[in-house]
């Protein structure tokens, strides 16, 4: 998700309004192999890194876990989006955010409640998937309706199994750490799945949400270092 060019496209304008004036020096973990928001944040005149194991080989990215990583010099903000439920220890993230930021440094969040991934959404989202390509890989969402069907199980049974088996963090507590540590200054719930449905966009999926067909599991949260 977090390299899809829907997605990117979709979330920078966010982004980029929570974090200080260029030319701020900006740390994103979990950039993803297509580089994440850095070329965007390097175009805009940020002083800019990347940090994935999986980030572009070139300048601007460190291919290792944001664990592994150790900032020359504190940074003024920092970006992650949808990466922080999968790290292995929430905590230990968040505390090496905060080291991370100089006094009053942004971050900015964007993330995923897979908790709130009822039965309901999960069916409206199934409805408008397009089959995948012949030679080309299923997405995460196809991936994820093959096998829940051949489980066998309801879908909370199913869902909950799925991410206890994957070592996802829930967005309350993904919320509930940054709120130890960070002040608040924005957070909205909102769309999460439509770079991944077909002819579906983001403002097809808030209109389901506003009229109760699926819950918002999309998180948005903008805070400041104390």
């Amino acid at each position: 998700m977090a390299s899809d060019p829907r997605w990117l496209a979709s979330v920078w304008p966010f982004v980029r309004a929570q974090l200080p004036p260029v030319p701020a020096r900006v740390l994103e973990i979990g950039c993803g192999p297509l580089g994440g928001f850095v070329p965007a944040l390097l175009g805009g005149g940020y002083d800019a890194v990347g940090v994935d194991p999986e980030a572009p080989n070139g300048p601007g990215y460190h291919r290792v876990e944001f664990e592994q990583y150790q900032p020359p010099a504190p940074v003024e903000g920092v970006v992650a989006s949808t990466s922080l439920h999968h790290v292995a220890d929430l905590d230990e993230v968040l505390d090496r955010v905060a080291t991370a930021l100089a006094p009053e440094g942004a971050l900015v969040v964007v993330e995923w409640a897979w908790e709130r991934f009822d039965e309901a959404t999960a069916r409206w989202c199934f409805a408008r998937l397009a089959p995948p390509a012949p030679t080309a890989e299923p997405g995460w969402l196809n991936e994820y309706q093959q096998r829940w069907a051949a489980s066998g199980q309801p879908w909370d049974a199913y869902c909950r199994a799925w991410a206890a088996a994957e070592g996802l963090h829930a967005g309350q507590a993904i919320l509930a750490g940054l709120d130890e540590r960070f002040d608040r200054r924005l957070c909205t719930d909102g769309p999460y799945f439509f770079p991944d449905l077909a002819g579906t966009t983001e403002a097809d999926e808030q209109a389901a949400i506003d009229a109760g067909q699926v819950q918002a599991t999309g998180i948005r949260y903008a805070g400041r270092l104390p």
